[in-house]
């Protein structure tokens, strides 16, 4: 089949003192198929029967093409046909430049006909990934016609990606949702202290704040995405403390690992997949519950996103 779309290249074949002249020219396919065709047979009725085409619009296709390079391919009489020193050299670039065409209008081909959606997903912590990653396994099990596209970055970005609309879903507190956005719970989440396991208080079956006030050292980290039930707990430890005996960490990851290695306690909103070998969560009395889940624009949900939100709830209540 004849295409006439038309491919752009920078280089001619004309010669100037040895050299080859390099300018922009703008050809198409069926030239370059043309040429190719009369270069392997040498004769432009057999060219014009395989390419199933007249011999005139052959013969027009070689003289346009000769036009845009600026160099005669062919010595042509009535007798005979042979390429020309120009042509010799140009069959070395037109069947190249066939075939990445021809390799390039296949992948993007293969690009549209996949119409694999890509569900955009953004999160603050590697241990909402934990989350995550086990609603997407039971979800395309179920619908394997998408891709999940994941982001980690700070809670204030992921409100703009995601009313960009560069992500579809992103797990929050309902207090730190983003005001356009349409929120879903997935949990209620104790207000807990963190503790080593070997911790005395580890046993107790709640805390009271003066009780983790007596720690060593308090870990916390940024206070922008943490609900406002931890953030006034932290205060509370904070302010009869001295700045010595708090360790601030860059993320909850640091703050957990922190804790692990005994260095430390903290209070945090124990969500879905935030538990870590090593650390034990005690809740806080006199904190109520936070509601966690996931928030998405009005305009971006449908079945598979509405399927993806169920999962993650069903997940949720698993942990």
């Amino acid at each position: 089949m004849l295409l006439s779309i038309k491919v752009f290249y920078r280089f001619s074949t004309s010669y100037k003192a040895g050299q080859i002249c390099r300018r922009c020219f703008c050809l198409n396919t069926t030239q370059l198929e043309c040429f190719i065709a009369v270069a392997n047979c040498l004769n432009f009725s057999r060219a014009a029967e395989q390419l199933r085409l007249t011999q005139p619009a052959v013969s027009h296709q070689i003289s346009s093409l000769e036009d845009e390079l600026g160099v005669k391919l062919f010595k042509r009489t009535s007798k005979s046909v042979r390429l020309t020193r120009e042509g010799n050299l140009y069959t070395q670039y037109a069947g190249e430049i066939l075939r990445l065409f021809n390799v390039s209008r296949g992948r993007v081909r293969a690009v549209g006909e996949e119409q694999r959606r890509v569900l955009g997903i953004g999160c603050r912590n590697t241990f909402e990934l934990r989350l995550l990653s086990g609603a997407l396994a039971e979800l395309r099990e179920e619908d394997g016609n998408f891709i999940p596209s994941l982001r980690v970055v700070p809670h204030d970005s992921l409100e703009n990606l995601l009313l960009d609309g560069e992500i579809q879903v992103m797990p929050t507190f309902k207090e730190n949702a983003p005001k356009r956005a349409v929120y879903r719970e997935l949990a209620l989440c104790r207000v807990v202290c963190a503790l080593p396991e070997d911790s005395p208080l580890a046993e107790r079956g709640s805390l009271e704040v003066q009780d983790i006030a007596q720690s060593c050292f308090l870990a916390i980290s940024r206070p922008n995405a943490s609900p406002r039930a931890v953030i006034d707990v932290q205060n509370r430890l904070i302010a009869g403390r001295g700045p010595g005996s708090v360790i601030f960490c860059e993320s909850i990851e640091a703050q957990s690992a922190v804790i692990a290695a005994g260095f430390a306690v903290s209070v945090l909103a124990e969500t879905p997949g935030i538990q870590m070998d090593g650390v034990c969560y005690v809740p806080v009395a006199g904190t109520e519950p936070i509601s966690y889940g996931a928030a998405y624009m009005p305009d971006s949900r449908d079945a598979l996103l509405n399927r993806f939100l169920g999962l993650l709830a069903e997940i949720s209540k698993r942990e």
